[in-house]
């Protein structure tokens, strides 16, 4: 797309997500501006790149030919060095702040690849919920590839690396060979993965309905203090843009797929709160070699990604919390928020973990003020009285010894009057 809301210059254009840098703005741009969206234009989906003959294979959410075609086979095409989702991303500038070490991060999917070399020594299995093997089987290859999103590790020949390449990634299997699943199967994975410690769930498949153990393992999750990631559709390019679950669950973190210059893959029905790189990204598959797929699914996987790399920083932070932070920091697009599309906008890994965090002054100490205690005021009173009364017993002994001596005085006169006359 070169022109229109999607040109350079558009809301989700190079343009825009430049504005939108500054560290001191996004942290509270989001959560300032109204929440009723302005109505976005249905959106075009974003043209994935296309490579040559050399192009890493694509790779799909569902194999509905496995019972004629087998597994996804390994790929023998390295992978480019950077994709374009990596050069957007730019991990390696937060890196020296966060790299999620310590993070478990839960990919509730297809199960991941147990000799995948980009997950080495950081892999742990989870249960396979149906069908065959253990959550180390991979048969459809989109567990580990989300899962190398998240945390994968560059290899020797310098592909593209996860987000968090030192988080720990938990397999939990809930799919058949097929890539299909259920409601009930979604809400076992998660609470299988809280129950092994994951503090970020990526669920990487959605269904297409609810289910009251799904509902309720999205609430388990949050009693734990575990944040549930998930997609706001299917990964199959052309899908319907109908409401998917979990991501439609009040407290799951909704994202969409862009594509190159922040173009949104499509207007999806329900809920979006974030969206990330998820069209014609590459990562690894099983068997080694590298894949190419698009879809929510893997915005959701680097999504996740960013999440580990604020909670290796700051565990403490509430699934809430989380959220609200990768909301105020990521791109925001000259819409408003949240957009229906994109949501809060494009996630920004770096401004997440470098951007100055907000802070409550406390209230300044008041030292306790010891006040002395009062005279002794019913003491002054008496004396008062005393004082008082003896006053008035003097003026009254005066008055009377001067009613007596004018007493005298009359009569002196009253005699010489008298005797003169």
């Amino acid at each position: 797309m070169s022109g229109g809301s999607y040109g350079p210059h558009g809301p989700y254009g190079a343009a825009a997500k430049a504005r939108w840098r500054g560290a001191g703005v996004v942290l509270a741009a989001a959560l300032l501006v109204g929440t009723a969206p302005a109505g976005a234009a249905a959106a075009t989906p974003a043209p994935a790149p296309t490579g040559g003959p050399d192009a890493p294979p694509p790779l799909t959410q569902t194999r509905p030919d496995v019972q004629r075609n087998g597994c996804l086979p390994p790929s023998d095409r390295p992978a480019p060095a950077p994709g374009w989702a990596r050069a957007e991303l730019r991990p390696e500038e937060a890196w020296p702040v966060s790299r999620g070490a310590g993070v478990t991060v839960a990919v509730v999917g297809s199960g991941v690849d147990a000799g995948a070399p980009a997950l080495a020594g950081r892999l742990q299995l989870g249960p396979r919920l149906t069908g065959s093997g253990d959550a180390g089987r991979d048969c459809v290859g989109h567990g580990t590839f989300t899962a190398g999103l998240v945390a994968g590790r560059a290899g020797a020949d310098g592909g593209s690396a996860g987000l968090a390449p030192d988080a720990r990634v938990l397999a939990v299997a809930v799919t058949d060979d097929a890539g299909s699943t259920t409601p009930d199967l979604l809400g076992a994975g998660i609470r299988a993965a809280v129950d092994r410690g994951a503090r970020v769930i990526a669920v990487v498949v959605p269904v297409p309905g609810p289910s009251d153990a799904l509902s309720e393992a999205v609430g388990y999750a949050a009693a734990h203090r575990a944040l549930v990631v998930a997609p706001v559709g299917p990964d199959a390019r052309g899908a319907g843009s109908a409401a998917v679950f979990p991501a439609s669950y009040p407290g799951v973190l909704a994202v969409a797929s862009v594509g190159p210059g922040g173009a949104p893959a499509a207007v999806p029905e329900g809920r979006v709160d974030l969206a990330a790189p998820g069209e014609g990204v590459t990562g690894p598959g099983p068997g080694g070699g590298a894949f190419t797929a698009s879809g929510p699914g893997c915005a959701t996987a680097y999504v996740a990604g960013a999440a580990a790399l604020l909670l290796a920083l700051r565990p403490e932070l509430t699934p809430e919390q989380l959220t609200r932070r990768l909301e105020a920091t990521a791109y925001h697009p000259g819409t408003a928020l949240p957009d229906r599309a994109v949501g809060y906008g494009t996630v920004d890994p770096v401004a997440a973990v470098t951007a100055s965090w907000p802070t409550a002054a406390p209230a300044p100490a008041v030292a306790p003020v010891t006040v002395p205690p009062g005279p002794d005021r019913a003491g002054a009173r008496r004396a008062l009285a005393v004082a008082g009364g003896s006053a008035g017993l003097v003026l009254l002994v005066g008055l009377g010894g001067l009613t007596v001596r004018l007493g005298r005085r009359r009569a002196v006169g009253a005699g010489r009057a008298l005797g003169r006359g």
